[in-house]
């Protein structure tokens, strides 16, 4: 049964501004905390900044050893216990986070945050939103990558808001009284239970995953996204600087990606959801190139459009991320699919931040080449993607 008839009078609205501002509180507490706090924290604890930026990598590196487990537990039992589980384990690495006094409880308190973020974020909700809804799913889960989107727009000042009123610890504390006090009771009470749906009980969700080719070239698109999307978090200010930028301005131009990300989601939120999300994401793999094509051509000119291109592109694929194993094999796996899809991308994005910069420092036009590079290799993957009524069945996953 459905999670819509169980649940009539839980409205689909409701449901997905709930799942939002959840997204929106576990980014905003969690990968882009270490930005606002990271240097007060390493004063505080003696350690290098260096070091304590280096632990969101090891934090990242959770996800891949969960995620596929994670994503069983979802098809089983779905998704609301994992969700729930996540706001408490969130609250938990907060709480540590802000008693640490020492390097080990801080390692441990990052791999605690590490851990929420692999079941909490994007992959539990949208598996949600498809259990409800199936192929209708489409809308919800762009308004849900829409308000995640706000991680940082609002996050941002918030935390810097809270250190500079109740110091770093007071900050991280707050953050956990919001996952434990508001995210975690709103979510229990608006959030329907929903294990499987009808075609389910009918084998589906029995049936295997196999790795086609379509597989292979969604896991290879979204390698490549991940990759950009976290190299760019690391570096795009020093990249704008490099061509002729002042660090400030950079810095400030850099924050029109949130900008473009957010409009975009909101465009396909409501306009572009008439097209299908094949064109909307060939689209998106070509914001980036543009954007340094702008860069290379005009130099500190171009910094606007490179980052609003980057920005657009980006934000177009994480809907992507949800949407396209939807519309491509449709609801049955949904969860284990997305899983074995974002492996790759899981284990690139580990390192993207450090190779990237490498090639930063051997020389920006490289660096800016190697993205644009990457996101003509996304956008050849979007060709032979077309939707089969029957997917032909070859090896299953392990």
């Amino acid at each position: 049964m459905s999670g819509a008839a169980t649940h009539p009078r839980t409205s689909q609205t409701a449901i997905t501004l709930v799942l939002g501002f959840g997204q929106t509180v576990a980014f905003a507490s969690s990968f882009y905390l270490l930005g606002v706090l990271g240097d007060a924290i390493a004063a505080d604890l003696r350690f290098s900044p260096t070091v304590i930026f280096s632990l969101m990598s090891v934090a990242l590196a959770v996800t891949p050893l969960v995620a596929t487990r994670t994503a069983r537990w979802i098809e089983a039992r779905g998704g609301k216990e994992v969700l729930l589980a996540s706001n408490v384990i969130f609250a938990a690495g907060l709480i540590l986070l802000g008693l640490a006094t020492d390097g080990l409880t801080l390692a441990f308190a990052i791999l605690v945050l590490g851990l929420g973020m692999a079941i909490g974020m994007y992959g539990t909700p949208f598996a949600i939103l498809v259990s409800l809804y199936a192929e209708g799913a489409r809308r919800p889960i762009t308004g849900v990558a829409l308000l995640g989107g706000l991680g940082s727009t609002l996050g941002w000042p918030l935390s810097a808001y809270l250190e500079q009123h109740f110091g770093w610890r007071g900050a991280c504390l707050a953050w956990a009284a919001l996952h434990v006090g508001i995210c975690l009771p709103l979510s229990a009470w608006i959030v329907p239970r929903v294990v499987g749906r009808e075609h389910h009980a009918k084998g589906g969700a029995h049936e295997p995953v196999v790795w086609d080719r379509r597989m292979i070239q969604l896991a290879v698109l979204f390698a490549c996204a991940w990759f950009i999307s976290t190299a760019m978090s690391s570096h795009l200010p020093r990249l704008l600087a490099a061509f002729g930028l002042t660090p400030t301005k950079a810095a400030t131009v850099a924050a029109l990606v949130g900008v473009a990300s957010v409009s975009v989601r909101f465009a396909e939120f409501t306009v572009m959801r008439r097209f299908s999300p094949l064109i909307a994401t060939r689209v998106a793999t070509l914001m980036h190139p543009l954007g340094a094509a702008c860069l290379l051509a005009l130099g500190a000119k171009g910094a606007s459009l490179m980052a609003l291109g980057h920005g657009a592109g980006s934000g177009m694929t994480t809907v992507a991320k949800g949407v396209l194993p939807l519309h491509l094999y449709g609801p049955a796996n949904y969860a284990y699919r997305s899983a074995l899809l974002s492996r790759p991308a899981q284990l690139i994005q580990i390192g993207g931040p450090a190779l990237y910069g490498f090639a930063l420092a051997e020389s920006p036009r490289m660096a800016l080449a190697l993205s644009a590079g990457l996101c003509l290799v996304m956008f050849s993957m979007t060709f032979g993607l077309e939707r089969r009524l029957q997917p032909q069945k070859e090896e299953a996953a392990a």
